[in-house]
């Protein structure tokens, strides 16, 4: 989809709804985090089995924790996952 495309149907759809706005930036945060988790893992060359033995979780867990779709996720099973790729978790609340 082209600039263009993106700036009309942003127009249309998003700009000055305060429902959608919020929507789609909760959507961004855990797509942002799931994707974070599965870098992560495959950056270290590990399967989720093996990602999962490190964090000391099931591969289901490790699937869900990888999908943008999930919401549930805790600070301490991400603190959970940082420690065991030995980095840190950092959080930050940022203005609008």
């Amino acid at each position: 989809m082209n600039s263009n495309a993106v700036s009309i149907l942003s127009k249309k759809y998003i700009k000055k709804k305060p429902k959608r706005i919020a929507s789609l930036a909760l959507e961004r945060e855990k797509s942002d985090i799931a994707q974070q988790i599965y870098d992560l893992r495959h950056q270290a060359g590990l399967t989720q089995k093996e990602f999962a033995k490190l964090v000391n979780t099931t591969p289901s867990v490790i699937s869900r924790l990888e999908s943008a779709d999930y919401s549930g996720y805790s600070v301490n099973t991400l603190r959970r996952i940082a420690e065991s790729m030995h980095h840190k978790l950092e959080i930050k609340f940022v203005p609008e």
